[in-house]
């Protein structure tokens, strides 16, 4: 039974991607802050958005180091994805508070964490403001991944190595199973649908059938 919802209720619904804690340095100040709205937005140059809200610590970050980081944690970061989210940079060192291990980046100032399964690496390309908050737009500099999490796609292999992805409110989740789609094409061109298991199995009873039929007449003549 479909029910209408608040129109605010379509940001909820496009949730689901993988959550990034963006880090950020700017003099000798450091901060992160977790991001869900962020989104590819060309191939070349690589360019890549990611949303902020002008009270956030990060959003000054951003425009004034004119550069940032992507990090992509697993489950056992989900706590402190949380926190991240709720403290405020303007008040404490949150990566010093969390006690999580950082390590230098290849390309820009902003520390990568230690314990994420990817991290890219932006330099600030544009800042649009769009409503009550401001996309910014980075260039990715470099990219690194684990061969675990990561080939061409998320893997989905073993629970810890697959990303963190968020509801909303206080909930996570995890990817459980990677499907790979199949299409056939009739002589016109036309789409097939992929058999399921289900069609696939009669389909190979039948034939076994058949052969079985043609066998028996094989033998009769």
């Amino acid at each position: 039974m479909r029910r209408t919802l608040e129109v605010t209720e379509a940001l909820r619904l496009l949730n689901g991607g993988p959550v990034v804690l963006v880090t950020t340095r700017w003099r000798k100040q450091t901060d992160v802050m977790p991001a869900i709205w962020t989104t590819p937005l060309a191939h070349k140059p690589p360019l890549i958005g990611v949303v902020a809200h002008p009270s956030r610590h990060t959003h000054d970050m951003i425009r004034f180091a004119e550069q940032f980081a992507l990090n992509f944690p697993a489950r056992d970061l989900m706590n402190h994805a949380q926190y991240f989210g709720v403290v405020s940079g303007r008040d404490v060192e949150k990566l010093d508070l969390s006690k999580l291990p950082t390590f230098k980046a290849l390309k820009v100032d902003a520390p990568l964490i230690e314990g994420c399964i990817a991290h890219i690496e932006c330099g600030l390309e544009d800042a649009l403001r769009l409503g009550d908050h401001t996309l910014f737009v980075g260039r990715v500099l470099a990219v690194q991944a684990e061969s675990d999490s990561f080939d061409e796609t998320w893997l989905v292999g073993e629970p810890d190595y697959r990303p963190l992805h968020y509801l909303g409110s206080d909930r996570y989740a995890v990817l459980g199973e990677r499907l790979q789609a199949e299409l056939r094409t009739t002589e016109e061109g036309a789409i097939e649908l992929a058999e399921t298991p289900e069609e696939r199995e009669r389909r190979e009873e039948e034939e076994a059938r058949e052969r079985e039929r043609a066998q028996r007449e094989g033998e009769e003549e």
